[in-house]
C-alpha cells in the first residue's frame, strides 16, 4: 500500500470569523485533495493574530504532509500571513527582486509602499505565479500559502498540484437507506466492525415527501472492501424492517 498523504487547511482572517466574509475555499481545497489522492485531516480558522497563526501554523505542520494557507497576503496593514509563516520557519523575509520587477512594470509610478508588501517572501520559498497571477504565493517546506480571494485561489492550486506527491485514491460509494438514521446505528456499527479497512458514514435528509430518510456512504482505499462492505450494507437494508412515519 502506498503512503497516505495527509493534509491541513489554515484559513486566515477576521473577516471570517466575523461573518463578514464567507468562504469559499475550504470546499474547493477539499475535494481538489481527495480527486488527487491527499486526505484532508482537519481544518483551522484563525483571526489576523501573529501569535495565533504561527502556534497554529506548526502544529498543523508536524502533523500533516501538507498544509495549504488561504488569506493574508494582499497589500494592507492586517495582511500579516507571510510575516508569520517565516517567523514560524525562524527564517528572515523580504522583497523578492523576481516579484518587484514584475510590480514595477505592472504599476510603473503606482507602485507604492503597500503594493511592495505583497512582493515580501520568506527566505528560500518558492513562488506560486504564473502570468495571470499578480500577487504569487509562495510554498516554503510542507506550507503552500494562497490567496484568499478564491479565483485566485484556484489558479494557486493548479500550479501547485503537480508538485505535491499523492497517495491511493479514496474510493466510495452510496446506497439511500430509504430508513431514519436511528433505525440503522446499531447494524451500521457492526458492519464498521467488520470492515475495518473501510469508512462507513450516514447522512440524513429530508427526502421529497419531507420525511427523514439517510444516506449511506461506504469510502475505502481497496476496491474489494469496499464492494464487500457496500453488499454487507445493502443486505442489511434488505432486511429491515422499519415503518417509516
Amino acid at each position: 500500500m502506498s503512503e497516505i498523504v495527509t493534509a491541513g487547511i489554515l484559513v486566515i482572517g477576521d473577516e471570517i470569523l466575523s461573518g463578514r466574509t464567507k468562504d469559499k475555499n475550504i470546499g474547493f481545497i477539499a475535494e481538489y485533495l481527495t480527486n488527487i489522492g491527499i486526505d484532508l485531516k482537519e481544518v483551522r480558522v484563525v483571526a489576523d493574530d501573529e501569535a495565533d497563526i504561527i502556534a497554529a501554523l506548526n502544529a498543523l505542520r508536524e502533523r500533516y504532509t501538507y498544509v495549504f494557507t488561504t488569506g493574508g497576503i494582499g497589500p494592507t496593514h492586517d495582511d500579516i500571513t507571510a510575516d508569520s509563516v517565516a517567523k514560524a520557519f525562524r527564517v528572515g523575509i523580504d522583497h523578492h527582486p523576481e516579484v518587484v520587477a514584475r510590480f514595477k512594470e505592472r504599476f510603473k509610478d503606482d507602485l507604492n509602499e503597500a503594493r511592495l508588501r505583497m512582493a515580501r517572501i520568506p527566505d528560500g520559498a518558492e513562488l506560486v505565479q504564473s502570468a495571470t497571477i499578480l500577487a504569487p504565493g509562495f510554498m516554503i517546506g510542507n506550507v503552500i500559502v494562497m490567496a484568499g480571494v478564491p479565483s485566485i485561489m484556484q489558479a494557486m492550486m493548479d500550479i501547485v498540484a503537480p508538485k505535491l506527491k499523492s497517495g491511493v485514491k479514496m474510493l466510495s460509494d452510496s446506497v439511500r437507506a430509504n430508513a431514519r438514521e436511528g433505525d440503522i446505528g446499531s447494524p451500521l456499527r457492526d458492519i464498521q466492525k467488520a470492515y475495518p479497512e473501510t469508512s462507513i458514514g450516514s447522512y440524513p435528509f429530508l427526502d421529497e415527501e419531507s420525511k427523514p430518510n439517510t444516506n449511506i456512504v461506504v469510502r475505502s482505499r481497496d476496491a474489494d472492501k469496499l464492494e464487500a462492505a457496500m453488499t454487507e450494507v445493502k443486505a442489511m437494508l434488505a432486511g429491515l424492517k422499519v415503518a417509516r412515519p
